[in-house]
């Protein structure tokens, strides 16, 4: 490799701790830089390589794995990896772009401000391929709301979300919430947006060819967010509080105009343009030598140029500054005054700060000095690791612990076993979460939150969307294999229940520190599960995120892998809800037979809730979840059904009882002799859809899941005003108030 002469502001070769520690670089990596480099970086190249190879930008300990990842389908546009969000071919000639990411750090330090900028991050991923977004989904998980501080966090993030999403006018229209001991001091936030655009419409974010001008456009920049990127690579610790700063601060009004400006000019003037790029994690840094490297080309910055919000920053600070609602777009020289005219008329303000060079060189420019000069190849070369993996002993023994070996739930206690589960808040109603934010903003939204998943139409076409995430973090901790791959399963079924096609998968994975052994068995089997799951049910990745170190002094969080999935409706008037709908309905269970074994009560609410315990296998049928999800859109597809609701959380007893609750009808299902009362009620049991047809469609339905080989059991009927599900009789209304009441009465306390 050529060395290439050292800036003018070169420090000695030998840097203090403290300062690595600030950027999360390892002194074996600053030695490793120093190598590739033939000298020592500058202060502004340090800063920018160990941004740019921080866990959070450069996948250090996850990017050898993603290659398990199916990735290719013909419906695929996009490269894993390659653009800012992935790119799907829905039909009728266009296309949808989504991408999750999380603010999990941020979050925990700020909850308002963390989970805000969460979601303008990923709405600029969107908009900057040229895609106009349309909805916007959430994972949220938090510790025991009893705490106070557990409380605040919640409050604030949801209030984060919604404060920033409504003001863009997108709507929120689905997500879950979870809550689990192990989130207490590491809350995660991961946001999800999807987006459309006209097929062949959509930029890259490349910098294209020498000559090309770099532009600023949006909001100026201060000094908020600095080593933003770091601080999502490293464990929380009783000094982060003092990271404050790293929390940037959002404007969601200002990217408004930003994300109507972009659309808009991606969609009238797309020949003005090269590339279009975020300034997300490392600002300028990562968006302009990101394009660059896409480009095969060198870049210069000059840091005078970039405008300030702030008097007196230093170069380092503007090439590493997170300020929010900022954008660099890659503009051909002849158009740059067309380009600023553009934004102008939105009210921003573009600026050119540097152009495209053929060196391959970042060159960073304060006035005549050159502060920064280092092979872009160098910049986004960041080590990888692939540390050594074993499977934790203790959550091994719990996974082999036998649920038989517990006593049977006696029949006369069910009634209080199933009110216990509605009020837990894993399962009740998130009504108080939802109803926070705008979920019909645009009148797009068919299916709202609170179903399965959420359908949209767009408008123009007879098809439309489905969506939906989905994360069992108590299974993985369980089974990562297993666990990751129901992960998958589960929102599998989510979308097939709304009368959908899973299409395909954008995940976030959020895991605590890899470098420790059971951690990265827990990352690496879960990728490969998730993986295999993927395949067997034809839904790609086509985008995702990483998000590690998730863990306190208090320990680590629960592996929570999470998959945001899309589905295709072919006809969105035919769109499935979890409601019950009428008297006389007749009640299937698509799937296994309703008397399951003990094992389903491995890894369960039921257990969690009533005994105390999570342990137990976690068991996962990919072929029999595949034929399910086929019955369920083909069912649909025929009109077949008048409800649709998977079996996941608190099994089948739960599964019929929101059905009723969100159809304010009852229901009287008849299980039979069973061999176990809690695992028949309360196991989990995979590959299972709870589903309501009109009285004399028997046969028709039967025939439909004989053909692709799935068990279809009539249950029971829909009607009155009771819940008499097998030994559990109770009045509708008790268990609805419970159901509706219990989310709200631990937050509003």
């Amino acid at each position: 490799m050529t060395t290439v002469p050292a800036p003018n502001d070169a420090p000695p070769a030998e840097v203090d701790d403290d300062v690595l520690a600030q950027i999360a670089l390892s002194r074996d990596e600053y030695q490793l830089a120093c190598e590739m480099l033939g000298r020592a970086p500058s202060d502004v190249e340090l800063g920018m390589i160990g941004a740019l190879w921080s866990e959070h930008c450069g996948y250090k300990h996850s990017r050898p794995l993603f290659h398990h990842f199916p990735t290719e389908d013909e419906r695929i546009l996009t490269n894993l990896g390659e653009e800012n969000a992935g790119a799907i071919d829905i039909g009728g000639g266009w296309v949808a772009v989504m991408k999750i990411e999380s603010h999990n750090h941020p979050s925990a330090i700020e909850p308002y401000e963390g989970a805000a900028t969460g979601v303008g991050g990923i709405v600029r991923d969107i908009f900057a391929m040229g895609a106009q977004p349309i909805a916007l989904l959430d994972s949220l998980r938090f510790g025991p709301l009893e705490d106070r501080r557990n409380r605040r966090l919640c409050v604030g993030v949801v209030a984060g979300i919604g404060g920033y999403g409504n003001c863009l006018g997108i709507p929120t229209v689905g997500g879950e919430l979870i809550i689990g001991d192990a989130y207490s001091s590491n809350p995660l936030v991961n946001a999800m947006c999807l987006g459309i655009a006209p097929r062949g419409s959509l930029l890259s974010a490349t910098a294209g060819p020498p000559g090309t001008q770099l532009m600023i456009v949006g909001a100026d920049t201060g000094r908020d967010g600095l080593h933003g990127a770091t601080f999502a690579s490293v464990e929380l610790d009783e000094s982060s509080a003092e990271r404050r700063p790293a929390v940037q601060v959002g404007n969601p009004f200002l990217e408004k105009s930003l994300m109507d400006a972009c659309v808009g000019l991606v969609r009238d003037h797309r020949d003005w343009l090269e590339g279009l790029q975020d300034c997300g994690a490392a600002g300028i840094t990562s968006s302009t030598v990101e394009m660059a490297e896409r480009a095969g080309a060198g870049i210069r910055i000059q840091t005078q140029q970039v405008p300030r919000r702030e008097s007196g920053m230093t170069p380092y600070e503007v090439m590493l500054s997170e300020s929010q609602e900022r954008m660099i777009a890659a503009v051909k020289p002849e158009h740059v005054g067309d380009v600023q005219a553009w934004f102008e008329h939105w009210d921003l303000h573009a600026e050119v700060i540097g152009d495209v060079t053929d060196d391959g060189i970042a060159r960073v420019f304060d006035g005549e000095s050159e502060v920064g000069a280092a092979p872009v190849s160098v910049m986004t070369s960041p080590p990888a690791y692939t540390p050594y993996a074993e499977r934790d002993a203790e959550s091994a023994a719990r996974a082999a612990w036998d649920p038989s070996t517990l006593p049977d739930l006696a029949p006369p206690d069910a009634n209080d076993v199933l009110l216990r589960l509605l009020a837990s808040p894993n399962i009740a109603s998130k009504r108080w979460v939802y109803r926070q934010y705008d979920h019909m903003v645009g009148t797009n939204t068919v299916v709202t939150p609170g179903s399965d998943a959420a359908v949209l139409r767009i408008r123009g076409l007879k098809q439309g969307l489905a969506v939906c995430t989905d994360g069992p973090g108590r299974a993985v901790e369980l089974d990562p294999y297993a666990g990751a791959a129901r992960a998958v399963a589960e929102a599998a079924r989510n979308i097939a229940c709304s009368g959908a096609r899973p299409v395909a998968v954008t995940d976030c994975l959020n895991f605590a520190n890899p470098e420790r052994p059971p951690i990265y068995y827990q990352l690496s089997q879960s990728i490969r599960g998730m993986a295999d799951a993927c395949r067997a049910l034809g839904t790609p990745v086509v985008s995702g995120n990483a998000s590690l170190y998730n863990e306190s002094e208090d320990g680590p969080v629960t592996p929570t892998p999470v998959v945001g999935m899309l589905g295709i409706i072919a006809d969105v008037t035919k769109a499935v809800r979890m409601a019950f709908q009428d008297d006389g309905d007749e009640i299937w269970l698509l799937g296994s037979r309703p008397d399951p074994d003990a094992s389903t009560l491995g890894g369960s609410e039921y257990l969690s809730i009533v005994h105390g315990l999570s342990a137990g296998p976690v068991a996962v049928d990919l072929e029999a979840e595949s034929a399910l999800v086929d019955a369920l859109v083909d069912a649909a597809e025929a009109g077949l059904l008048k409800s649709a609701h998977d079996c996941s959380d608190g099994g089948l007893a739960v599964a019929l009882a929101e059905s009723a609750i969100a159809g304010e009808v009852g229901a009287t299902v008849e299980l039979g002799s069973v061999e176990r009362v809690d695992a028949a009620l309360f196991g989990e049991a995979g590959a299972r859809a709870v589903i309501s047809v009109a009285a004399g469609e028997s046969a028709r339905l039967a025939a439909m899941a004989s053909r692709h080989g799935v068990a279809a059991t009539r249950i029971g009927t829909v009607g009155g005003d009771q819940l008499r599900l097998g030994s559990i009789n109770t009045p509708l209304s008790e268990a609805a108030d419970v159901w509706n009441s219990a989310l709200s009465d631990l937050l509003d306390s």
